[in-house]
């Protein structure tokens, strides 16, 4: 337990609150909450951030705590970890809810830091969902981190860089915390089980194993949903049996439907979609279902989906079949006429064609090998032969002259230039040998051939 100068006693809100099983011994209190870690060892996963030799836990043991984003999915332990952070730091623990707090609260905490300063303590302020701070509220932190009167653990599920202030980001380390794996949250659960003092172990609870799977499949690496499913499932069995035995419907029952981790503004967002789109990229439909479900389901648009596979369609499927960009534009026509859920169905099928249809990203790499070359050399003329002569003026002055009508010629295929005399040999598109465009492909070469037959018998 840390030690906390007398001049602040019982009264200080802050010591009351220093060590992270400051909630333990309240009875009342959710399971999730009365089995917080009491050390660094009982903290369970994050290896990557609190393994042995890490630079965070030479920090630590070296008793000093740098200014941090802790940022993660919820229930990964942010707010746990802050609290044992402050404990190992013999710091004084002021909490604050961005979602509740303004800048008043922090100058009162700054109003404190300053007094235990003087005491010779050190204060640690850890903002809870610090990405609902705005600019000003960020702004009146910055000074005290920067002058070391205050060491800042902001917590947040949203991506800092976005949402944090790149001056105080800049005086923080961003620590990434991941979603527990399923070994983790079988201890958890394992230890919750057992722990007669803060968990169920005071009564005989027994977890069949097939419920244990489903608990930790459907927990989605959240520690907090997976302890307080088990809690509720172990009370509501222990209603009907002195001994309870938890099964599949208990645990199923106890999270009801389980809400999906989504952010249609947030990372998940973006992180899914790119997996769809990568999925139908790299020609698994399975994948590509599997991710399309996950944001339906969660509440994204489906015309969002809908855009993203028509864009798919011209960037990665492009002329290797050129009816995918119907399929496409027919799947987000179909959705918007249904509407959901039935507009799952032309969405589904588009993103299986779309999956299994051969890919080409010429359409890509041909705009942008053009488009090289508009920036590098700009304004380049047109030829006069292509420019259009609307007037008597432009006539005379040799605008249209000798361009030849491609009808006229046989395969209405004729030897002309039809870029700018500086890149006159310049090729953006080389088709690929996928699907459709393979045809495409040999109809090029035989273009190329014939024009090149046509110049050695003319003899230039």
């Amino acid at each position: 337990m840390s030690q906390q100068p007398e001049l602040f006693g019982a009264g200080d809100p802050a010591v009351q609150r220093t060590v992270a099983h400051a909630h333990a011994a309240d009875a009342h209190a959710p399971l999730a909450t009365r089995m917080r870690p009491r050390t660094l060892d009982e903290f369970v996963g994050q290896g990557h951030v609190l393994g042995e030799g890490s630079v965070l836990r030479r920090a630590v043991a070296g008793g000093e705590v740098p200014s941090m984003i802790l940022w993660g999915p919820p229930g990964t332990g942010k707010t746990t970890l802050a609290m044992l952070l402050a404990d190992l730091s013999s710091a004084a623990f002021e909490p604050v809810s961005a979602a509740t707090a303004g800048v008043a609260d922090l100058r009162a905490v700054v109003q404190r830091a300053r007094e235990r300063q003087r005491a010779g303590a050190r204060t640690l302020l850890f903002i809870d969902e610090i990405h609902r701070f705005n600019k000003t509220q960020q702004d009146a932190v910055l000074p005290h981190v920067e002058s070391g009167l205050l060491t800042l653990l902001g917590a947040t599920t949203e991506n800092p860089s976005f949402e944090v202030n790149s001056a105080l980001l800049s005086r923080t380390r961003v620590v990434r915390l991941e979603a527990l794996e399923p070994a983790d949250l079988d201890t958890l659960i394992t230890r919750a089980l057992a722990d007669g003092e803060r968990g169920l172990g005071s009564r005989p609870v027994q977890l069949e194993d097939s419920a244990r799977a489903r608990l930790i499949s459907l927990s989605g690496g959240d520690a907090r949903v997976a302890l307080n499913a088990l809690e509720l499932a172990a009370q509501a069995v222990a209603r009907d049996s002195d001994a309870a035995t938890v099964t599949d419907r208990d645990i199923e029952g106890a999270l009801q439907q389980p809400a999906l981790l989504y952010d249609r503004a947030g990372d998940q967002h973006y992180w899914l979609i790119s997996a769809f789109i990568k999925s139908l990229r790299g020609s698994d439909p399975d994948a590509a279902v599997y991710w399309m479900a996950r944001m339906l389901e969660a509440g994204e648009d489906p015309l969002f989906v809908a855009r993203r596979m028509v864009i798919l369609a011209a960037e990665d499927v492009g002329l290797a079949d050129p009816q995918a960009l119907t399929v496409a534009v027919a799947a987000q026509q179909a959705a918007h006429f249904v509407g959901m859920p039935e507009g799952y169905l032309p969405l589904t099928e588009a993103a299986l064609y779309l999956a299994t249809a051969p890919k080409s990203n010429t359409a890509l790499t041909a705009y942008t090998s053009a488009l090289e070359d508009v920036r590098a050399t700009l304004h380049q003329p047109v030829p006069l032969h292509l420019r259009n002569a609307v007037t008597g003026l432009q006539r005379a002055m040799g605008f249209g002259s000798g361009y030849r009508y491609s009808h006229a010629y046989d395969d209405a295929v004729v030897e002309q230039q039809y870029l700018p005399d500086s890149l006159a040999d310049r090729r953006y598109y080389a088709p690929t040998r996928q699907g459709a465009e393979a045809r495409v492909a040999e109809r090029l070469d035989a273009i190329r051939q014939e024009l090149a037959r046509r110049r050695q018998a003319s003899g230039s």
